[in-house]
């Protein structure tokens, strides 16, 4: 027999301050959910769920964290993942958004009122905090809330990245240093590294920090004047004062997400086996309520790497030239992660960098509004947007799944982030083109395009605007 149930809601929600990328809270930003609303919301029964899948009129959208949502089982669910073409719209972001731009920002997500919508998640309130915000504007929500029930069954439709414990939560990395054995985790040595530019004395974002995390500099692992990787051997060194071999497992944060994302990719490329990120950085650590300090910690030196750098040479393509030959021999798509200011040659983006431009036949691949920051991949809390989206609007661009892509930037830094997002979700032919706009224009003889090969007059939306 079917059990129907009806949950009134009488919710105040409160939206938190959002800071991300360096930038300040917009005045305008208000509280979306702070007016009481009594509604009725439908709660669905397991069976009443499983029926509905498949259904065209319905959308699921899931309102987990990204580390739920990727695969990773919380420790709760026998079966994790999510719905697949499931629509993320957690709690912590919704909450987030500039309220004259909420609507728009659901609805970019392609959330659609002429359809009802089943908010699933592990949790009830985080379920109806987010169902009350979509029917409150205009949605015809109703919420699920049993799905550990439902990850029980064998034939649960429910799918994981290939590579999702690549990204963790700060739980997950507070259980490491607990020695709680997280999921995934099965090594007996960490080390914890902050990610940005500068010697220790000089490093801000190092001030503070995670108990026991030291501070990586990003000239460790490169070198002007293209800043591309530097040599094996000075890696080799660099990592061995750090602490870092290749069987100890590495795990990252930083507050410029390029930064950290450019470390995990020389990592890799170096061979080390088990590299985590953080999602959400220090701040998302804080917010945590976790253990901080301000002691500078001394990594301890090691001897030996246990493997001979670089193990993974083909995920980069260091210079122009390399990638010229990529592009004729293996028909590469070169997908630029810059500005769009950038992009169509109005300005470099950098002042070391004296001519604008782009490779002639470059896509574009989304990033943010110039060469510090990339707004276009972060979500309103300031963690990693969710990967569909970004894939859906490079398939506008026609970047596809089983195209070979090579990511590159100004200098490499901004690349990581899509690199990695196609890595953790099991993307076959991605790689970072290092030398990226600044090795190119050092070559006279390779071709440049300016402006929009498409002629379009201003930035395709990328369809985040939360501010």
């Amino acid at each position: 027999m079917k059990f129907k149930k009806t949950v009134v809601l009488s919710l105040v929600l409160v939206s938190a301050l959002f800071v991300g990328c360096n930038k300040s809270k917009d005045n305008n930003t208000t509280k979306n959910t702070e007016n009481t609303k009594t509604e009725e919301i439908k709660s669905l029964s397991v069976e009443e769920f499983k029926e509905s899948l498949g259904k065209d009129n319905i959308q699921f959208i899931d309102s987990r964290k990204d580390e739920e949502f990727n695969g990773f089982s919380d420790g709760k669910m026998k079966n994790s993942g999510h719905l697949e073409k499931a629509i993320q719209l957690s709690t912590e972001n919704v909450e987030k958004v500039n309220s004259s731009k909420l609507v728009k920002y659901i609805e970019d997500k392609g959330i659609s009122k002429d359809k009802e919508q089943i908010v699933y998640d592990t949790d009830a309130q985080r379920a109806t905090k987010v169902a009350d915000v979509l029917v409150k504007n205009g949605f015809k929500a109703k919420i699920f809330s049993d799905l550990v029930k439902y990850s029980e069954d064998s034939n649960a439709k429910l799918v994981k990245y290939p590579n999702y414990q690549m990204l963790v939560s700060p739980q997950w990395v507070k259980d490491v240093m607990d020695n709680k054995k997280p999921e995934t985790y099965t090594n007996d040595k960490f080390t914890i590294l902050e990610v940005s530019w500068g010697e220790v004395d000089k490093a801000k974002n190092y001030k503070e920090h995670i108990k026991g995390a030291i501070h990586f500099n990003t000239d460790l692992i490169e070198e002007e004047p293209v800043w591309n990787l530097r040599s094996p051997e000075q890696i080799e060194k660099a990592l061995l004062e750090n602490g870092i071999t290749s069987d100890k497992t590495v795990i990252i944060y930083s507050d410029d997400a390029s930064a950290g994302f450019r470390v995990y990719w020389a990592l890799k490329w170096a061979g080390v086996k088990d590299i985590r990120y953080m999602n959400g950085g220090f701040k998302a650590w804080k917010n945590a309520g976790f253990e901080v300090e301000t002691t500078v910690n001394k990594p301890t030196a090691d001897s030996k790497f246990g493997v001979t750098i670089p193990q993974n040479p083909n995920v980069s393509i260091p210079l122009a030239k390399d990638m010229v030959e990529k592009i004729e021999k293996e028909n590469y798509k070169l997908v630029s992660i810059r500005a769009w200011d950038e992009y169509i040659g109005k300005i470099s983006g950098y002042d070391y960098i004296p001519e604008a431009g782009e490779p002639k036949g470059s896509y574009y691949g989304f990033a943010g509004t110039d060469a510090q920051n990339m707004d276009d991949y972060y979500d309103p809390d300031g963690t990693i947007r969710n990967p569909e989206e970004i894939y859906a609007l490079w398939d506008t661009q026609g970047i596809k799944q089983n195209d070979k892509v090579a990511f590159y930037c100004g200098t490499g830094w901004r690349a990581g982030i899509p690199w990695f997002m196609t890595q953790m979700t099991g993307w076959k032919n991605t790689v970072i083109y290092d030398g990226g706009w600044n090795s190119w224009y050092m070559d006279k003889n390779l071709p440049v395009q300016k402006g929009d090969p498409q002629n379009r007059d201003k930035k395709p939306d990328a369809k985040n605007d939360f501010k």
